[in-house]
């Protein structure tokens, strides 16, 4: 059995948790819980579809340059190649899965602030 109480932690960002609950080549999935304000780096990957889903809070996903807001109990799946970034611009925590198939290990390119 695995959860988040007994997974393997780490701290991304300057204040985000990501628990593994499960990290091999072929699948990477990741307990997530972003605190009100933070975001990651806008991003891609070559390789790897994810599929974000939602299960507290609010979490707001900008995907080729459009914003859409996922509530708990809803996902969003990011092709290979999608251009995207997830925010909490709420004022509570959101918690969610991320589900990437293969890893993104190695599979992830940072994209410059400035680019839509």
């Amino acid at each position: 059995m695995i959860s988040k109480e007994n997974a393997e932690h780490y701290i991304w960002g300057e204040k985000c948790d990501g628990w593994y609950l499960v990290n091999r080549q072929d699948m990477l999935i990741i307990h997530e819980k972003m605190p009100p304000g933070t975001q990651e780096k806008r991003h891609y990957h070559a390789l790897a579809r994810q599929f974000f889903f939602v299960l507290e809070g609010t979490l707001t996903m900008e995907l080729a340059g459009e914003q859409q807001e996922i509530h708990a109990r809803q996902g969003i799946e990011i092709p290979p190649g999608a251009k995207h970034q997830a925010q909490n611009r709420a004022d509570s925590a959101v918690e969610f899965i991320v589900i990437s198939h293969p890893t993104t290990r190695g599979d992830r390119s940072d994209l410059p602030e400035c680019e839509a």
